[in-house]
């Protein structure tokens, strides 16, 4: 990961922390290159990540203004785990780990990935309890080609942790799909619904850095729970 991606994600878990509040104003790019000990280059290129993002408005004179972050927010655009969502914005949550095997993909995910049916990956199902209730159910299914091994332990804790502190694995990007589907049997048996008749339903393959398709991942959320945001910044016609 590169300097400016790190700072981006301390400066981005201090304001989901409120350590930064709405209206206030970041550093100087010259406190924060100080305070990180780098570049005003690399603090730039972290601000305007965090301005993409949704998190800081840019002002001509003024600096960097904080802007107002709703918690239990869900990204659309961005790659985070559920386990950073849950630090950085102080998600009160246990996770259950339901399953952890090695097994064929399903024809339905191989069909959708274009990947060959004999392809091997970790299934991975992992209930999310917040308040007593199972609100998200996810099913994460990860390519033995490239994650040999793929401890219980490290499972239930984070993937993404152990794939890019453990393995020294770099993860790129991801496609990401949207959808409301009709609850079934599993999502019943699972999660607390109360009586609810459909999830919200985002399928994501993801990528390693070079590129290698190494995941796909399918979480279901309860209705009423969690909204999915994305910022959206005005273009002009010609693309700025």
């Amino acid at each position: 990961m590169s300097r400016f991606q790190e700072i981006f994600l301390d400066i981005e878990s201090d304001i989901l922390n409120q350590h930064y509040k709405p209206g206030d104003l970041l550093p100087s790019e010259n406190k924060l290159a100080q305070e990180y000990d780098v570049s005003r280059e690399t603090i730039r290129k972290a601000l305007t990540l965090l301005t993409e993002s949704g998190y800081i408005h840019k002002k001509q004179g003024k600096g960097s203004i904080v802007l107002d972050v709703k918690r239990f927010d869900f990204p659309i655009s961005g790659l985070t785990s559920y386990k950073e969502l849950q630090e950085a914005q102080n998600i009160k949550s246990e996770t259950i780990l339901v399953e952890n095997k090695v097994m064929t993909i399903p024809e339905y995910i191989a069909e959708f990935l274009k990947v060959s049916k004999e392809t091997e990956v970790h299934c991975v199902i992992r209930a999310r309890k917040v308040d007593g209730e199972i609100i998200i159910l996810d099913k994460d299914y990860l390519f033995t080609s490239v994650i040999p091994d793929l401890p219980d332990e490290e499972a239930k804790h984070s993937l993404y942790h152990y794939i890019e502190k453990k393995l020294g694995i770099e993860i790129g990007f991801a496609r990401k799909e949207f959808i409301v589907e009709p609850a079934t049997k599993e999502d019943k048996e699972i999660m607390t619904l109360h009586g609810d008749t459909h999830v919200v339903v985002t399928r994501s393959e993801v990528h390693l850095e070079d590129t290698t398709l190494f995941q796909f991942t399918e979480s279901r959320h309860r209705l009423d729970k969690f909204k999915f945001v994305d910022f959206a910044r005005r273009r002009g016609p010609n693309g700025f």
